[in-house]
């Protein structure tokens, strides 16, 4: 798939506990050395990247940083989901003190979603914390797990149960590299953009309907990224608002369990988790009638998947295992309306008959 032209570099400042910049800017890749020269004291930089990204991109990253008198090591571990674990930031770890990494170098997360997250981890535990910078290759990436500072692993038992809140340095996204991505991790990525609009911003939304987002993508990373920034800099720790970001993550990550982290995407199960949970408000006269079927409507509009043939039983069983659960209960994101979204806490042992729908 192709991706819009454009070339003014777009500055979004996040005002987090440790305030930093996100740039979007296509080209933004050959300059991270200068960018790294200006926001670190490092002498030693580690790429963490994977399998499929190293080959088409870290070339350009470790003459950049070598160009600015960085000493620079890479560490590629294998891409995909079934990698983000515990045994492989041990042999991060490895890497690291193998290069001699001290608490003043940096760590260059390079690629998607699960490099970001595992790099960010090895980061905020290595020597109880160094400075990281990002630079997401996917469009899920780019428009959602890159910004806000989560960081973690997956357990045998869920998703991202393991991690730490660790906020990078910077985060360079060059959309130019959406156009190496193959249509189904473009489409992984519509998902999270879909939830940007339902939970904070039903104009976005309505944009999405009547436009091709495809066609107009850094205008829509640029939105994104400012939606998960306001809400990110109000409650940096999930106090409260940032639990909104969940919406349909809940069933999604039950979804992305009960398929072993295989076959489905991230954002391909939150597609289903979003749909899932506006039919389930609209049920119980939480959300306003119709309000499901425009969300399943822009869902199919952008080819991700909006029903799932998994039982609402095994769902629930699979969902009580999430990081949003607080001893009997779980908090579930719920729409009133478009761009409108609440959390409501909902007894583990009613899980089951509240996301069933007729």
């Amino acid at each position: 798939m192709s991706a819009d032209g454009g070339k003014n570099m777009k500055t979004v400042h996040v005002s987090t506990g440790k305030p930093y910049d996100i740039y979007i800017e296509r080209g933004v890749m050959e300059r991270v050395g200068e960018y790294a020269s200006q926001l670190s004291r490092a002498k030693r930089v580690t790429i963490v990247t994977d399998s499929n990204v190293a080959p088409l991109y870290q070339w350009r990253v470790i003459n950049s940083l070598s160009a600015a008198g960085f000493e620079v090591n890479t560490h590629i571990f294998r891409a995909g989901e079934e990698s983000k674990h515990l045994g492989t930031i041990a042999e991060i770890y490895k890497s690291l003190a193998d290069f001699g990494m001290t608490r003043k170098d940096l760590i260059v997360a390079l690629g998607g979603g699960v490099c970001g997250d595992m790099a960010g981890f090895a980061a905020a535990t290595y020597l109880r914390g160094i400075d990281f910078m990002q630079i997401p290759t996917s469009l899920l990436a780019q428009v959602d797990s890159s910004v806000g500072g989560k960081t973690g692993v997956d357990l045998p038992q869920g998703k991202n149960l393991v991690g730490a809140f660790h906020q990078p340095v910077a985060v360079l996204i060059d959309p130019d590299t959406l156009m190496t991505l193959p249509d189904r991790f473009i489409i992984d990525g519509l998902g999270e953009i879909i939830k940007y609009g339902c939970i904070k911003d039903a104009a976005f939304f309505e944009f999405l309907e009547n436009e091709n987002a495809l066609q107009h993508l850094d205008e829509v990373i640029e939105t994104c990224v400012t939606i998960k920034r306001d809400v990110v800099s109000r409650d940096e720790r999930e106090a409260g608002e940032r639990m909104l970001l969940n919406f349909g993550h809940t069933l999604g990550h039950a979804i992305e369990k009960l398929y072993g982290f295989k076959d489905i995407t991230h954002g391909m199960a939150v597609a289903v988790g979003m749909v899932m949970m506006a039919r389930a408000g609209e049920e119980r006269g939480i959300t306003a009638a119709g309000t499901a079927d425009r969300v399943e409507s822009l869902c199919r509009k952008y080819c991700l998947p909006t029903s799932e043939e998994l039982s609402f039983a095994s769902l629930a069983g699979a969902a009580k295992a999430d990081k949003k659960t607080a001893g009997d209960s779980i908090s579930l994101v719920l729409l009133r309306s478009i761009g409108d979204s609440f959390t409501r806490a909902v007894p583990l042992d009613e899980l089951e008959e509240f996301i069933t729908f007729s």
